[in-house]
């Protein structure tokens, strides 16, 4: 990344995003996604979250896989049925290659899920790669790579719901993106004496 100015309140350019969602829509968008959405954007921190509009097609539209690109980081919500959309996978490959060429952060949140049942792809994962390969019989490819960054991911330690109030999880993921944040964009102030000391300590 290339250095602001020095009249700039940060050292460090920033993505036009902080973070990308992806989730299955059908499962999380109306409660946990919406809770999580208005959480983040409560505590300052700029989230793209697709419109619901964009779920009538079946190819991932354009501005999708640019948004993930000028995104920090994602919060990946695996849900009981999220290996079923296709368009989640498709995400999910983008997130992975912007991962592993770009170092895009991924935080991962286990949702009612276990992660051994994605990183093993038993139960209702393996239902749904069972639909997806009759579908795209003709491009084993695209399945290999849906497949390897399932697995990727999977294995990153994340956040899991459990038993836990929403709320309360809610605001721990926020807290930690937050400070995860702060250390990836410190904010320098040069004309006045001493207050980064005290804006880190408040964040």
């Amino acid at each position: 990344m290339s250095s602001l100015p020095s009249t700039s309140s940060s050292s460090i350019s920033r993505k036009k995003y902080d973070v990308f969602l992806s989730f299955r829509g059908e499962d999380t968008r109306k409660n946990f996604i919406d809770h999580l959405y208005d959480a983040l954007k409560r505590s300052g921190i700029v989230t793209f979250r697709d419109d619901p509009k964009l779920d009538a097609g079946e190819e991932i539209p354009p501005q999708l896989l640019r948004a993930i690109q000028q995104s920090w980081c994602s919060v990946i919500v695996f849900s009981r049925t999220y290996a079923f959309s296709s368009w989640c996978l498709e995400e999910l490959a983008e997130i992975v290659q912007q991962k592993n060429e770009k170092g895009h952060k991924v935080f991962p949140i286990f949702y009612d899920v276990d992660p051994s049942d994605l990183r093993k792809q038993k139960e209702k994962v393996e239902e749904a790669f069972a639909k997806h390969e009759e579908r795209y019989m003709d491009d084993k490819e695209k399945i290999l790579r849906w497949r390897n960054a399932l697995t990727q991911v999977a294995n990153i330690k994340g956040w899991h719901l459990n038993n836990r109030h929403e709320s309360e999880f809610i605001g721990d993921v926020v807290r930690k993106i937050s400070a995860k944040l702060c250390q990836a964009y410190p904010i320098v102030h040069d004309e006045l004496v001493g207050i980064s000391s005290r804006l880190e300590e408040l964040h």
